[in-house]
């Protein structure tokens, strides 16, 4: 158990001192909490990031495709980074010196969280920005093309708060993953949750929706993380057996959605270079986060 020194003094690297203490205060508050309720709270903050982002659409009605476009791309930079150095590199580190290869869990986890998203991306109604009605992908439906939208960014979510609540059931184990590893996994996915809010909200007020509805199917958009990170935390805590390929799990169907969903939908707006560097750019912020932190 941390006291509020020792929490603070593990983040002594960074340069200002007043960020890493403040960080430190964080992880002691946190460290008296169960594992469940840390998962909440940061199923929370990531869905009122996402909120955040969403309630843009009070202060402007319109954003560029150039701009939305490089937040899709911070958002799948920060995806990629998050599932290779908070999620796969602990999991194949969990796994050397058991009885089977150090990769395979790893691998294991990894096709199974990108199946798992395949079925419920062939399954659920949605429906990406841009798109005719008649493009809605899943299951045939009659339902509302706003609605068929937001169940598009849901799917986003789903991994996300599935990574967050399996972080924290990883550092309640306390074998090789610390908190700090998780709070910087939860404030990584919080940052690209903001753009997330805004890309939904916008289009939706652009196609004639009121400014209070469009945040309203933004910030729903993200309701299910809370859900996720406790669904993620309680399958670690009752079969801690299974945190390797959880970890990796949640890496698999995070890198689903970047490449099935956010990479194409930043792509095709003219604006791919633009895109591109906010991929590098969010790739940098998630690894700063987890060297720094983690």
């Amino acid at each position: 158990m941390y006291s509020k020194n020792v929490a603070a003094n593990t983040l002594e690297g960074l340069l200002i001192p007043d960020v890493y203490k403040g960080v430190g205060d964080i992880i002691y508050f946190l460290q008296q909490l169960h594992p469940l309720e840390q998962a909440l709270l940061a199923g929370i903050f990531t869905w009122g990031m996402t909120a955040l982002g969403a309630a843009s659409v009070f202060l402007t009605s319109g954003v560029s495709r150039r701009v939305l476009d490089l937040m899709l791309g911070f958002t799948a930079g920060v995806m990629i980074a998050a599932s290779y150095w908070s999620l796969l590199a602990p999991a194949i580190e969990m796994s050397e010196g058991r009885d089977v290869p150090a990769w395979l869990p790893a691998v294991m986890g990894f096709l199974l969280g990108g199946l798992f998203l395949r079925g419920i991306d062939k399954i659920l109604p949605h429906l990406q920005f841009g798109s005719a009605t008649e493009a809605t992908e899943g299951l045939k439906t009659s339902w509302r093309r706003n609605t068929l939208l937001v169940l598009a960014v849901t799917l986003h979510n789903i991994p996300e708060g599935l990574a967050v609540g399996v972080a924290f059931g990883a550092a309640a184990s306390g074998y090789m993953y610390s908190l700090p590893a998780a709070i910087a996994l939860t404030t990584g996915i919080g940052i690209q949750n903001f753009p997330e809010g805004l890309v939904v909200s916008v289009p939706l007020r652009r196609e004639g929706m009121s400014c209070f509805k469009s945040f309203n199917y933004g910030q729903a958009s993200a309701i299910v993380e809370p859900i996720a990170s406790v669904v993620g935390v309680a399958a670690v805590i009752l079969v801690r057996p299974i945190l390797p390929y959880a970890l990796a799990f949640a890496a698999g169907a995070m890198i689903f959605v970047v490449v099935e969903e956010i990479i194409p939908e930043s792509q095709h707006g003219g604006n791919a270079p633009l895109a591109t560097i906010g991929t590098m750019i969010g790739f940098s912020v998630m690894m700063v986060l987890d060297v720094a932190f983690g």
